[in-house]
């Protein structure tokens, strides 16, 4: 996957629920994983020639003191003159030391993004954009349906009215091995996730069961997605 064709996703899904506006200064969340890493660059490549002047920047969240593992993305940013933050948390400390959660997804997830979107604010930015891509989208409704009986996921554009943030989702046109292919392909410097509870969560096993799902209906994602944009959920409808 290249830059031309995943770049014409980013545009259409950005336009077709208006997630950017001129004079927009957006702050990529990035985890360093592959998804976070598409969104910045590809909303850098957008930069250059949308009829919205907009600019951005990259904030990461080093999960413990040792930020050395983001060095490649350092470079990365430098290279592309992306301004980019890291900023020291002790939210590994917080979850797996003080509080031992045995299902620490949701306190991380909300310390990381009360985190992220302040800092995001404290450098004047008013949007934050995440790497959710369109399998994430779908793991998302099933895993509400599954697990909590509701029909819910997150939004394309989310108002936080508490920080006056937009968090948008540019990526929600891509599925996950267009992602996988174009990281690839432009030799992103990936940053190995450190979580401990990586790899052993709900997400994961939703993310089997569609694979499994799929073998019988090969198109499960596309359908499943399509639905959220026709039923619609809140926030879901196409503003064109």
């Amino acid at each position: 996957m290249h830059m031309q064709k995943m770049l014409s996703r980013v545009r259409r899904c950005v336009e077709d629920y208006q997630m950017i506006e001129a004079g927009d200064k957006i702050a990529v969340g990035l985890s360093g994983g592959k998804d976070s890493l598409t969104v910045l660059l590809t909303l850098h490549a957008l930069s250059k020639f949308y009829p919205k002047p907009f600019s951005v920047c990259a904030i990461s969240l080093a999960m413990s003191e040792d930020a050395s593992a983001f060095d490649p993305v350092v470079e990365l940013c430098s290279k592309l003159g992306i301004p980019y933050h890291i900023v020291p948390t002790d939210i590994t400390r917080i979850v797996f030391d003080l509080r031992k959660e045995k299902h620490p997804c949701s306190l991380c997830a909300n310390l990381r993004r009360g985190a992220l979107n302040n800092t995001a604010k404290s450098l004047g930015c008013n949007k934050v954009a995440l790497g959710h891509h369109q399998d994430d989208a779908v793991e998302t409704l099933l895993m509400s349906l599954i697990y909590e009986g509701r029909i819910t996921c997150f939004s394309p554009v989310t108002y936080l009215d508490r920080t006056g943030i937009t968090v948008i989702r540019p990526l929600l046109y891509c599925e996950e091995w267009m992602v996988r292919s174009f990281a690839k392909k432009m030799e992103l410097p990936v940053v190995h996730n450190p979580c401990p509870a990586n790899g052993h969560t709900k997400r994961q096993e939703t993310k089997e069961l569609v694979q499994y799902l799929s073998k019988f209906q090969p198109d499960i994602r596309k359908k499943l997605f399509g639905a959220m944009q026709r039923l619609p959920l809140e926030g879901w409808a196409v503003q064109k």
